[in-house]
């Protein structure tokens, strides 16, 4: 997916089926500056060096300790994909 895209890009969304490290690798490997906003899944722990050098994951993580799943969704801008799926169902019908 990432291989199609020609220009830059500022951050890659998606839903919680993309919360893999291979998400997040292949997008730092390609754009090292994009915002990676996926949710992590409600089992997710903090990697090795989380406290001490937090990767975007455990950035998410911990904004979802501190403000609930739901604040985390209005500080990442997540809540930003169900108005793009709901504009483009609008224009495919």
């Amino acid at each position: 997916m990432l291989d199609q895209i020609t220009g830059p890009l500022a951050s890659f969304t998606g839903d919680g089926a993309y919360d893999q490290a291979g998400i997040y690798g292949a997008v730092a490997e390609r754009y090292p500056d994009a915002d990676v906003i996926v949710p992590p899944r409600s089992t997710a722990v903090l990697s090795e060096y989380g406290e001490a050098t937090p990767t975007q994951r455990d950035r998410h993580l911990q904004s979802i300790a501190e403000h609930e799943r739901m604040g985390w969704q209005k500080r990442s801008r997540y809540t930003r994909r169900a108005l793009v799926e709901a504009a483009i169902s609008w224009l495919n019908e």
